[in-house]
C-alpha cells in the first residue's frame, strides 16, 4: 500500500461532483444501471470496464457467494403537530425500548423535555381509531445526534410499527429532492426484516430475474440483516479520520451463513459483499479474529490500513465525499486509486449515490488479501 493511501486527513477523501450527476430517480428496470468493473491489481493503469448491471453473472465465477442485506426500510417519517398547533416533522432513527424511539425533529429548536406531539391519523382504519390518537412525549435530548427520545403512548401489546405502515412515509436520503420514485423502488426486491431507516442501496440493482440467472450460473446467494441508520449518510467531521466515532447498527449474522462462508472459501469460491452494510456486518462479526455468528450492535469503522478478514470482493454504489463509506471502499483498493476511479466515473457521466450506478470490485483488484 502506498503512503498516500494511508492519508488520515479528512480533506484526502474529498472530490467535486457536478450536482446533475446525483441520481434523483432509479433506472427501470433496476438491473439496467451501469456497472463499473475494477478487475486488475491496484497500481496498474488498466481503466475500469464499463458494463450493465445485468452482466453480473458473466463477471462472477461459479461457486462465488453473494452475501446480501435483507433489511427493510420502515416508513420512518411522520407528520404531526404540537399542542400549540405548530406543524412538525419526525424522522425515527432507532427504537431504544418498546415504543420509545430516538428521532430527529423539525423544527427542533423548541422541542423541550415534556413537549407532546400529536400525529395525523389519516389512513387509519376504524378499528385502529378505537385506540386514542397517536401521541408521543419528548423525554430526553440526545447530545450525540441532536435528536430527541420520544415515548409513544400506546398499549403495551401494540407496536408502533403497526401505525408506521399506515401513517408514515419511507424517508429518502436528503440529497434526493426532485424524485418521482415510488416507495417500493427504495426497497430491495429481497427486503424482509423491518428496521432500517435507509436502504442498502447496492442491492437496489437486483431484479428477481437476475437473482434466478445468478443461481443458474452457479453463483450462490445468502443473507444477513443490518438495519441501516441515518448515520450512514452523515459526513465525517473530524480532520483526523482515525478519531471518528462510527454510529452503531444492529446486525444478525446467522450460524448457517457463517458455515456457508467457510464452506465457500474451502471450496475455492469467493465472498462478494453486496454493499458496504454487508461489509460492516461480516467484518464486525469477525472482530474476535475469525467470523462467528453474532446478533447485536456493531460500530466498526473501516478505513485504509484495515486488515480484512472475510470479504474478498464488493458491489457498491458511488458514495458521498468525506463519508465513512468512501473510506471503507478506499481500504479495499486504495484511496488514490478510488479517487481516480471516481474522476473517471464523473467524466463518463455515471450517476451517483442511492439511485445511481454501481461498481464491482473483484477480489483480484484488492490492495492485499488480508
Amino acid at each position: 500500500m502506498q503512503n498516500s493511501d494511508l492519508d488520515i486527513s479528512l480533506s484526502g477523501y474529498d472530490y467535486e461532483l457536478p450536482p446533475e450527476l446525483i441520481a434523483q430517480n432509479p433506472v427501470v428496470p433496476r438491473d439496467s444501471s451501469r456497472l463499473m468493473v475494477i478487475n486488475s491489481p491496484a497500481g496498474t493503469l488498466t481503466p475500469p470496464l464499463d458494463h450493465i448491471f445485468r452482466d453480473l453473472p458473466e463477471l462472477l465465477k461459479p461457486g462465488d457467494l453473494l452475501v446480501m442485506n435483507n433489511t427493510r426500510v420502515i416508513p420512518a417519517r411522520l407528520y404531526g403537530r404540537k399542542s400549540t398547533g405548530a406543524r412538525v416533522e419526525v424522522l425515527l432513527l432507532e427504537e431504544k425500548q418498546h415504543n420509545c424511539w430516538l428521532a430527529l425533529v423539525k423544527p427542533g429548536k423548541y422541542f423541550n423535555i415534556g413537549t407532546e406531539i400529536i400525529f395525523d391519523d389519516q389512513g387509519l382504519s376504524s378499528v385502529d381509531k378505537l385506540i386514542p390518537q397517536l401521541t408521543a412525549t419528548v423525554i430526553e435530548r440526545d447530545e450525540n445526534t441532536g435528536g430527541r427520545l420520544l415515548q409513544f403512548d400506546l398499549p403495551i401489546n401494540v407496536s408502533l410499527l403497526h401505525f408506521l405502515h399506515k401513517l408514515g412515509e419511507i424517508p429518502l436520503p436528503p440529497y434526493i429532492n426532485n424524485s418521482h420514485a415510488l416507495e417500493e423502488q427504495y426497497q430491495t426486491v429481497y427486503a424482509k426484516h423491518d428496521g432500517a431507516v435507509a436502504a442498502p442501496t447496492a442491492g437496489l440493482h437486483f431484479t428477481p430475474e437476475l437473482l434466478v440467472k445468478l443461481r443458474e450460473c452457479g453463483i450462490q446467494q445468502e443473507f444477513l440483516t443490518l438495519h441501516v441508520g441515518v448515520g450512514t449518510f452523515r459526513p465525517v467531521e473530524v480532520e483526523d479520520v482515525t478519531t471518528h466515532q462510527m454510529h452503531e447498527e444492529w446486525i444478525e449474522v446467522s450460524g448457517d451463513l457463517v458455515e456457508k462462508i467457510y464452506a465457500t472459501k474451502n471450496a475455492g469460491g469467493r465472498i462478494i459483499a453486496v454493499g458496504t452494510t454487508v461489509v460492516r456486518a461480516l467484518e464486525g462479526a469477525a472482530q474476535g479474529g475469525s467470523l462467528q455468528p453474532y446478533t447485536g450492535k456493531v460500530n466498526l469503522f473501516i478505513y485504509p490500513g484495515y486488515q480484512w478478514r472475510v470479504v474478498e470482493g464488493l458491489i457498491t454504489n458511488f458514495h458521498l465525499p468525506r463519508s465513512s463509506l468512501l473510506m471503507l471502499v478506499s481500504s479495499l483498493i486504495g484511496r488514490k486509486r478510488l479517487l481516480d476511479v471516481y474522476n473517471q466515473a464523473i467524466a463518463s457521466r455515471y450517476r451517483f449515490y442511492s439511485f445511481g450506478d454501481a461498481m464491482l470490485i473483484l477480489p483480484e483488484a484488492r490492495i492485499c488479501c488480508g
